[in-house]
């Protein structure tokens, strides 16, 4: 029947699949020489039809070693044959097998890829783990195969598949965790199963470090096992980078300050000497503030000083949009954190790691309260132990898509510097908008 996709218009949505070998001598050689059969080509498909006719695919099925009769077919081609002939099987099999439970042909493809002959025997086992194991698909699609299937809604692998898919829903509000009283409640609803299965089916996921129990304050809490890796990792890496060296020279501020006064033909304020002080002198630093108080002021102050001294420079931010103003502001060249660190999408990895890492002395990350956790432990992989890190954001404005508050968390713990800047300049003190802002975080009625 013909449907309306709300993203896609007008398709064509099949009630069953079937699959039919081509029955003509000249369908069976465009079908071989197709290339979807490893080892055949165009060539080798008129050699086999011309040798077996009609025959040729009972023969490939039943009787391989046949093959050879073929001129060209020696023992290496013939198992190429055998083996792209057995993989076509396979798919067409798990094809079938999905379409008869609501799944596409392209997810087909990424089932068979991921588990290969084994794919029916384990969809028709435990289901749910596609959302775990590919891309694409959630826990709704795997519920709705395994339903079709007969599994009921109070399966043990459902409920435990469920509480992971109630945190990746507490993911969409930023959260990489939740209290466990809250992630049981959330999960009695969207499961709508008792709540003794749902603490059963935890105390299972915690033993198989599925999810991580952890106490936050005296609350306990439950995190899915990778954000929660995600979060520590982002901690050892800046531990990591505050404990080495400064990678330049000690530079004197009270020379340093006076000359890019001269250079920027500003005055400099108290409050953003002093964060330019301690910037020339920390490893890792968090410059945070509001619209209008001077970051732009102070991170260029920082980066003329230090590219003085032949300081090999790098600057990121995680938007396109944010990374154009980082340019247009300091001139010079700012990056996405995707392009910095060379996001592969074959291999959906970034190509700069702790095994290929960037090559700079600073790097200066803006606009960090839109990085999420994942983001920002890939950023802090790739940063050499000698490169100093300077972070700027405003907490209070834009969080990540992501899960995580990754700025106010670093700036929460409390083992990192903090400049945190309040000061409006006179510029910024004539925008309405940003003085109403500010108002607004102190509480009052802009």
């Amino acid at each position: 029947e013909w449907v309306n996709d709300r993203t896609h218009g007008q398709q064509f949505r099949a009630r069953f699949l079937k699959t039919a070998a081509p029955a003509s001598v000249d369908g069976i050689e465009k079908y071989l020489g197709s290339g979807m059969i490893r080892g055949i080509g165009p060539v080798y498909a008129k050699r086999l039809v011309g040798q077996f006719g009609k025959d040729v695919f009972d023969i490939i099925e039943a009787d391989p070693d046949r093959l050879r009769e073929v001129d060209g077919i020696g023992p290496i081609r013939a198992k190429k044959i055998i083996a792209g002939w057995a993989d076509q099987k396979a798919i067409r099999e798990i094809m079938v097998f999905l379409h008869e439970h609501g799944v596409g042909t392209a997810r087909a493809v990424r089932i068979y890829k991921t588990y290969g002959t084994d794919a029916v025997q384990v969809m028709s086992e435990n289901p749910y783990r596609l959302a775990r194991d590919i891309r694409g698909i959630g826990f709704r699609t795997a519920d709705l195969i395994a339903g079709k299937l007969g599994i009921q809604k109070t399966a043990t692998i459902r409920v435990r598949a469920g509480i992971s898919f109630a945190l990746t829903e507490a993911m969409s509000d930023g959260h990489c965790g939740l209290p466990e009283s809250e992630l049981v409640a959330l999960a009695e609803k969207l499961l709508e199963v008792p709540r003794t299965l749902i603490e059963t089916a935890l105390d299972l996921e915690v033993a198989d470090e599925t999810v991580i129990r952890d106490t936050v304050g005296e609350t306990a809490c439950i995190f899915l096992a990778g954000l929660y890796q995600a979060e520590r990792g982002i901690a050892q890496h800046l531990k990591r980078l505050a404990v080495a060296p400064l990678p330049w020279a000690a530079i004197d501020a009270d020379s340093a300050l006076p000359w890019i006064e001269v250079k920027t033909g500003l005055t400099l304020a108290d409050s953003q000497a002093e964060a330019i002080r301690l910037a020339l002198r920390s490893k890792v630093l968090v410059v945070t503030g509001g619209p209008g108080v001077g970051k732009t002021t102070i991170v260029n102050s920082i980066l003329r000083i230090l590219a003085a001294k032949s300081v090999e420079l790098l600057l990121c931010a995680p938007t396109g949009r944010a990374a154009k103003r980082m340019s247009e502001a300091t001139g010079r060249e700012a990056k996405t954190i995707h392009r910095l660190l060379e996001f592969d999408p074959k291999g959906f990895r970034f190509k700069h790691d702790e095994e290929n890492p960037l090559d700079c002395d600073l790097l200066v990350i803006d606009e960090s309260s839109m990085v999420d956790v994942s983001l920002m432990l890939s950023l802090l992989r790739a940063v050499p132990d000698r490169s100093a890190v300077l972070i700027v954001g405003d907490i209070d404005q834009l969080p990540s898509v992501g899960p995580g508050q990754v700025l106010a968390d670093i700036i929460g713990s409390g083992s990192v510097p903090v400049v945190r800047l309040t000061e409006v300049f006179r510029q910024a003190a004539s925008s309405q908008i940003i003085t109403s802002a500010h108002r607004i975080n102190q509480g009052q009625i802009p």
